[in-house]
């Protein structure tokens, strides 16, 4: 978004009230149906407005398309926090595990937002993918700082662990049994935790 574009939607609620409109439609369609296949043209019939007020607010879809994945990026990161115990970082992986499974549960449950981003944009170069990379980024640090509350000596490589850990429990939820997810994450988490604190 320009920021001419963003100081008109800061002066007129209406410009953001459209904005967040359309946002919120991308977020179920692009999650749903996949971003390639949702066109701006869905999007623009869905919220109910002109190709012209699409435009004003996101030049192109792939502008759309970042803009989506900084609101998901948000979420998880205010979720994450929102689970974090702490001085308790095993009890905070519980907590994330916990989350996850009860997510992977849901009928609308597609899996990760940024794995499937990344299997539609294979070019490292592109915007989404800078975007996808930031988040993971994220989540990464944020792993590697409760390895290091735990006391692990090589947090990096607990996080990286972690991360890996996460990333199959997403589609294994998506693809195999939810139910079992929550279980399966917490006991792996744990235990890749307490091999590298004992260790």
């Amino acid at each position: 978004m320009t920021a001419e574009i963003a100081a008109s939607d800061a002066r007129t609620p209406r410009g953001s009230a459209t904005r967040d409109r359309i946002l919120d439609a991308a977020n179920a369609q692009f999650y749903t149906h996949g971003i390639r296949a949702t066109s701006a043209d869905r999007i623009i019939e869905q919220v109910g407005i002109t190709k012209v007020t699409f435009y004003r607010h996101f030049r192109t879809k792939g502008e759309l398309v970042v803009a989506y994945l900084a609101q998901q990026s948000q979420a998880e990161q205010a979720w994450l926090r929102s689970v974090a115990r702490p001085g308790e970082p095993r009890a905070t992986l519980r907590e994330i595990a916990a989350g996850i499974g009860a997510a992977s549960c849901r009928p609308e449950f597609r899996g990760c937002a940024f794995i499937n981003a990344a299997a539609e944009f294979p070019d490292a170069d592109d915007p989404v993918r800078t975007a996808v990379d930031a988040h993971r980024r994220w989540l990464r640090e944020n792993f590697a700082g409760i390895a290091a509350e735990a006391g692990a000596t090589d947090a990096e490589a607990v996080a990286a662990q972690l991360m890996m850990l996460r990333d199959g429990a997403m589609v294994n939820g998506y693809l195999g049994d939810g139910e079992t997810v929550a279980g399966e994450l917490e006991a792996a988490f744990l235990a890749v935790l307490d091999g590298a604190v004992r260790g």
